[in-house]
């Protein structure tokens, strides 16, 4: 099977942070904006705090969720390299799901595992121009299949350790025109690329509950090297020149390549810390502080053509590009309120720091802080199975950029309009 180097969408895939981030994985965390790490009680706990497994009521428990995910266009007015480079990606729209699953109690141990989607999606630009030249297309498919143990060291305190393995597939397409001298002097580029990778990683976490209406927990998901080697297709036309309107060969120097490439892309470690208090045995409160090592992530940068890249093709897709990204902050803050033995509703908030400097934006990428906020409502059909829907609005910050110097895409501009709109719908079922 070929793999491909995804320079840009492995990027992409593996966002902890901000829009391209999905850690909202079963109805309950969504309708909490993620604030679901010290009050989960239910099958998503093997994802969201799987130490809490060892304090859940015998028996096993089940969830199954689809969550659709709507991505509005991101609008960009403004130059790159000095051009005018007005343009808008297009809609998406998705379909996830996700399944979790924890076992009967065998002793003071718990076995859980959840199959979910925890990043990925797509961003297409087709305005034509230095968008499409960048960014034509980034898609990007990511399974994790996480199995998790949990142990009860005393009645309040557990602790709890799992396997993540992740499984990544995606595409990447660019073509256009772009100025390689004075004059200017123009050569048309193209890429196109395909491919996968499984990786593994782990993930660990501790609740401690000193009293009954106090929850405190620790979860930490591991860095995890995407080590992706592959084949790739790449173009190159001869130079030209225009003038009157038309183009006019300068020289014979068009290249093409189709072999083996490399890169390795880290997938970013993330610590929270999280605490939920009850209120009269009908009203919990949670915050969860969210830290993302992103500065890890310091350049893109291919290995492994074989012949090496020569010309415009080694500038657009073997130099390394620098990203220097930096940890960033997440705060969620989410309310879960009993109304009776039948109905549980849940709002959330959180604020997400974007870890790309504005020196480094590009299209593939437009990525800057939000704001998200969220609702959601919990039915129990019986004591053995509940039904779930929740919304959440994910929205971006206007992101102004101004780029110098003498390398990179020099972007002069306002990325605007990017949001993300989740309605998830969820059945638990515990036997």
């Amino acid at each position: 099977m070929k793999k491909v180097i995804l320079m840009s969408l492995v990027t992409t895939t593996v966002i902890m942070a901000s829009g391209y981030k999905i850690p909202e994985q079963s109805v309950n965390s969504v309708a909490l904006s993620g604030a679901d790490v010290a009050n989960t009680h239910g099958a998503d706990a093997a994802y969201s705090n799987p130490a809490n497994m060892a304090f859940m009521e015998d028996g096993q428990y089940m969830e199954g969720t689809f969550t659709y995910i709507n991505l509005t266009p991101v609008k960009f007015e403004g130059t790159v390299r000095g051009a005018q480079a007005d343009a808008n990606s297009k809609t998406e729209n998705f379909l996830l799901p996700s399944l979790h699953y924890v076992s009967n109690a065998y002793g003071d141990f718990r076995f859980g595992a959840s199959l979910t989607v925890p990043a990925g999606l797509t961003k297409r630009w087709q305005e034509g121009g230095p968008s499409q030249t960048i960014a034509e297309e980034f898609s990007l498919k990511v399974i994790e299949v996480n199995p998790v143990v949990s142990y009860k060291i005393l009645d309040n305190l557990s602790i709890a350790a799992g396997v993540r393995m992740v499984y990544s597939e995606g595409i990447i397409k660019s073509s256009g025109t772009t100025v390689v001298a004075a004059g200017p002097i123009y050569q048309t580029i193209s890429r196109d690329m395909e491919g996968d990778s499984l990786e593994f990683g782990y993930n660990l976490a501790i609740a401690y509950k000193p009293m009954k209406e106090l929850s405190l927990a620790l979860t930490y998901r591991s860095e995890v090297d995407l080590k992706e080697d592959g084949t790739a297709k790449l173009s190159a036309s001869d130079a030209f020149a225009i003038t009157d309107g038309v183009a006019r060969p300068i020289m014979t120097n068009g290249a093409t390549y189709d072999g083996g490439a490399g890169v390795t892309v880290p997938l970013p470690a993330v610590l929270s810390l999280a605490t939920a208090y009850t209120f009269n045995e009908e009203t919990t409160v949670e915050f969860v502080y969210e830290r993302t090592g992103w500065s890890s992530y310091e350049a893109l940068d291919f290995t492994g053509y074989a012949p090496a890249l020569t010309g415009v093709l080694k500038v657009a897709y073997d130099d390394p590009k620098n990203r220097n990204w930096k940890d960033t902050n997440t705060f969620r803050l989410g309310v879960t309120h009993e109304f009776n033995k039948k109905w549980v509703g849940m709002a959330g908030y959180a604020y997400d720091e974007s870890p790309s400097p504005k020196s480094t934006v590009s299209f593939e990428l437009p990525e800057s802080n939000a704001n998200i906020f969220s609702l959601g409502a919990r039915y129990s059909y019986n004591d053995d199975l509940s039904i779930g829907i929740a919304g959440l609005y994910d929205k971006k910050d206007k992101l102004d950029v101004a780029q110098t110097g003498p390398t990179g895409n020099q972007l002069n501009g306002t990325f605007s309009n990017a949001a993300a709109y989740l309605l998830s719908i969820g059945v638990g079922y515990k036997f």
